[in-house]
């Protein structure tokens, strides 16, 4: 397939950045892939790398094989649309999308759940991913927000993972939240339980410059576990009993327990991380509280839909959420950089 874009040169072939095995990237070309009836084909404009992408690159997540085209925070423009596909949805069009898949069959699909499929390929992690040039999607993948640039596009998917969370714990507004992490997917939580559910937020990180970002993401409050007395200053801000919510957004094992231990009696605790390491707790606790402990698993149509509408209030401190914006030809080694200090950065942005 050969595309000519208006007012660009002939393209044969689209560039790629692929992990080619733990702390290893190259680039390289593929064909463009051809949409089927029912499928649109993307002009990928502007990618996030998403911490997924950070732990495939650094040879932590047993969910990748290699190589490994990375990528599922997407902002795109509609290259090409097929029979099939809505008239909603044209050439040229801004549009962001779902990067899962769903059976249909499993148990979770027939539940509703389906951003928890049992044989979920996301973009980028079971399947290759969009840092490329072009992409194909089903139409029905498609999110095409009025007023979003590409920064807020490729923004929408981190953010809706983190509303998901926020979603699980039934967060609401008389509710106050703890959240353990203030990377972009903690960012999420933070805003969807405080500017979409109207809770008081208590933010927890390391980093005194991501705690100051998490304010202007809703935090009313924010704590430095590394300098302050964390448990003393939780039971400060709650008048003794803990937060009704704990949403773990770091994937350690002393911030799993840390949420079973300071969360109120018949307190929430959502896990969206993943400990790499097991975790021992004191099961007393579950039983003592009654507590409810869920999972958060990549995020549904409504908690984008959510997003994008926050997005669009202008309420959300984007450009302060953004740390680095660079071309696709240092894509590779920008990753790679993150790897080498993860502290220092929030969100990483490829324009193409």
């Amino acid at each position: 397939m050969v595309l000519r874009p208006p007012g660009e040169q002939l393209i044969a072939a689209m560039r790629t950045l692929v992990i080619d095995a733990p702390g290893r990237f190259s680039y390289g070309q593929r064909e463009i892939p051809a949409p089927a009836d029912g499928e649109v084909l993307l002009r990928v404009r502007r990618l996030g790398f998403c911490g997924t992408d950070l732990n495939t690159f650094r040879g932590g997540n047993p969910l990748v094989t290699f190589p490994r085209i990375p990528g599922h925070e997407i902002a795109a423009t509609i290259e090409a649309v097929t029979p099939g596909v809505p008239a909603a949805f044209t050439v040229g069009q801004a549009v962001t999308l779902l990067p899962y898949t769903t059976c249909g069959a499993c148990s979770s699909c027939r539940a509703g759940r389906t951003n928890a499929c049992r044989h979920n390929q996301t973009l980028g992690v079971q399947q290759d991913g969009a840092f490329t040039e072009f992409l194909v999607t089903r139409w029905q993948n498609l999110i095409a927000p009025r007023a979003l640039d590409f920064a807020g596009l490729a923004l929408v998917e981190p953010l809706a993972v983190g509303f998901h969370a926020a979603a699980r714990g039934r967060v609401t507004a008389a509710d106050t939240v703890l959240v353990f992490g203030c990377g972009m997917i903690g960012l999420g939580a933070i805003a969807g339980s405080a500017f979409h559910r109207g809770a008081t937020v208590i933010a927890v990180d390391v980093e005194d410059e991501k705690l100051a970002v998490a304010r202007l993401a809703g935090a009313t409050h924010v704590i430095n576990s590394r300098t302050e007395d964390l448990p003393a200053r939780v039971q400060e801000l709650t008048d003794g009993h803990g937060p009704a919510v704990a949403i773990e957004a770091v994937g350690l094992p002393a911030t799993f327990t840390a949420c079973v231990d300071l969360v109120a009696f018949a307190g929430r605790v959502v896990y969206i991380g993943y400990a790499k390491a097991p975790v021992s707790y004191e099961t007393k606790y579950f039983v003592m509280k009654e507590l409810d402990l869920l999972g958060s698993r990549n995020a549904t149509r409504d908690d984008f839909t959510d997003v994008v509408t926050l997005l669009e209030s202008g309420r959300y401190p984007l450009p302060a959420t953004i740390t680095r914006t660079v071309p696709f030809a240092e894509s590779g080694e920008a990753l790679a950089a993150w790897a080498a200090n993860p502290g220092a950065i929030t969100k990483i942005h490829v324009e193409l």
